[in-house]
């Protein structure tokens, strides 16, 4: 048995039969007197039990509390909820709450940083409205937070009949974050639709500008969107390049081209990029593949997935092997194809393989005369969100090195480096 930490979260949709064999593995493991498995026995089970008297209810009740469940029942009960809710069994969720009413009150995934809430807000999550309304009849009250991931979720039909359920209540602005983050236009929309503010009486942003800036989700055109019908509300958006790369303009572009013809020679600083007039504040908070601080657009178009805004700049005059700003302790240097191999749709296409262009933008900058041997150093702390958080430096690297040395790897893209390799990059 591998070792693990003694507490550990439920994901989104458990499987009970992986729980079963944990357990089994576990139990092998106490049997065996594996030193971490019997340090999980000692901190979760509730009576002291000789390791060689271990039997498998015993590995379940460990198994159990290692999830935050009270009993391994518990654990079951959790992992029936999912599958029924993701299977509209509407009688599985009414038999199961009425014979523990507690369960409409309490986290499905049971953990208490559970994003997902509640039965009725994990229905709304998955967007289904019948059962989401005999939780309703039977008592529910989690209306508010349900409604907020439906909208986040993008499952409409769901915010409608939450917020009816609710008594119509006026939707407060926070509620924006949710489609914002995740970059749910359909999301925004509804909410919109229910009446609620992007901006105050009095002409103050309400509306959560950085989190659709800063945010991890690559969905250009939902961002766009989203930012354009903020605007078509009364938001005032800067009128600065990088505004109008975030929107997908290329006219504004053209427009702040016309007046700066160095423009797509320029580097821009981090507070360019995500304004603090926006709501934007810890650099850390925007979350990059490689880091934009000191680029140019070219290099921006790549991390935030805009690929006919990168063959705008390339057509338009953009260098292919434009540097970023080098630092006083030398870090810096690195052009666009750094950034077509660690970046924030890479880690969608590796996770989920959703990024539109990721694949090709390394392709495109070749084609238009990209150095892969051009060496550069790195430095990268990652979103605490994703994991290792600690900074990493990359000293003299190419575009190859780079990917091939990054500590992530579920950042790195591997059509990208492929294609550096087959063009004549060396590590």
């Amino acid at each position: 048995m591998s070792p693990v930490s003694t507490i550990a979260r439920l994901p989104v949709r458990p499987v009970l039969d992986r729980l079963l064999d944990e357990a089994r593995e576990l139990q092998t493991a106490i049997l065996a007197h594996d030193p971490h498995a019997l340090q999980l026995l000692a901190t979760h089970h509730d009576r002291p039990v000789h390791p060689d008297d271990v039997v498998l209810a015993d590995a379940q009740q460990v198994v159990a509390k290692r999830y935050q469940a009270s009993s391994w029942h518990r654990l079951v009960q959790a992992c029936q909820l999912c599958d029924a809710i993701w299977n509209d069994d509407l009688a599985t969720i009414q038999g199961l709450v009425t014979r523990n009413r507690t369960l409409l009150f309490e986290q499905v995934l049971i953990r208490r940083d559970s994003n997902w809430g509640p039965p009725m807000s994990y229905a709304a999550n998955v967007g289904r409205d019948a059962i989401i309304q005999w939780l309703h009849d039977a008592g529910a009250t989690d209306h508010v937070h349900a409604l907020g991931r439906a909208a986040l979720q993008g499952k409409i039909s769901s915010v409608r009949l939450l917020h009816e359920l609710a008594g119509a209540p006026p939707v407060n602005h926070d509620m924006l974050g949710g489609p914002a983050y995740t970059l749910n236009a359909s999301g925004n929309a509804a909410l919109l639709a229910l009446g609620v503010p992007v901006v105050s009486t009095d002409g103050e942003r309400l509306a959560p500008v950085c989190v659709v800036l800063e945010t991890d989700s690559r969905r250009p055109e939902a961002k766009h969107t989203i930012l354009d019908s903020w605007a078509e509300h009364g938001l005032s958006l800067p009128d600065t390049p990088t505004m109008a790369l975030h929107r997908g303009r290329i006219d504004l572009l053209e427009a702040h081209l016309a007046r700066d013809p160095e423009l797509l020679h320029r580097r821009f600083r981090h507070r360019e990029i995500y304004p603090s007039e926006m709501g934007c504040r810890d650099p850390l908070d925007a979350t990059e593949g490689t880091p934009l601080d000191g680029t140019t657009l070219l290099h921006m178009a790549i991390e935030f997935d805009e690929g006919d805004i990168a063959e705008w700049c390339l057509a338009r005059g953009a260098d292919v092997n434009a540097r970023a700003h080098v630092g006083a302790s030398g870090f810096g240097g690195y052009t666009p194809l750094f950034n077509c191999v660690v970046s924030m749709p890479g880690f969608w296409l590796n996770y989920h393989g959703q990024s539109p262009y990721a694949g090709d933008m390394a392709a495109l900058l070749l084609k238009h005369g990209a150095d892969p041997n051009i060496r550069a150093s790195v430095w990268k702390r990652l979103h605490p969100g994703h994991g290792d958080s600690a900074r990493h430096d990359y000293r003299d690297v190419t575009a190859r090195s780079y990917g091939e040395r990054f500590h992530a790897r579920v950042f790195v893209n591997n059509d990208a480096l492929n294609q550096i390799i087959a063009a004549g990059g060396v590590a």
